[in-house]
């Protein structure tokens, strides 16, 4: 068998994949992204361990398998933070997340007397 098919259609996959994390805004795309790249590296897993005679029988199977656990792993506490994003500022887009907690609102002086009785 030939594998530069399936190797071929990997890299598109993994180059779309990359594509899509460094240009989408959306955390939900970029999720999705990941999920092509990972599934880019499950398709040479599969094809290697079909075309290469390995020490181990049928490993690059069984590396797939991990990789589709992680996977599920990976879009189970994606889309908890997503969701969780969505919820406190009211946008998933990736530009608009501050990494660093925003500064608490300045007290005003009546604030400030009420606050030392």
């Amino acid at each position: 068998m030939r594998p530069v098919i399936p190797y071929v259609t990997a890299a598109l996959l993994f180059g779309l994949g990359v594509y899509g994390v460094l240009r989408r805004r959306n955390a939900v795309l970029v999720l999705m992204a990941v999920e092509l790249m990972l599934n880019a590296v499950n398709l040479i897993l599969v094809t290697a361990d079909t075309t290469v005679r390995a020490v181990l029988p049928h490993s690059g199977q069984v590396f797939a398998l991990f990789v589709i656990v992680l996977a599920a792993a990976e879009i189970g506490v994606g889309l908890a933070i997503v969701l969780q994003l969505y919820r406190l500022r009211a946008t998933v887009a990736v530009d608009d997340v501050a990494l660093t907690e925003p500064p608490a609102p300045a007290r005003t002086v009546s604030q400030n007397a009420e606050a030392g009785r």
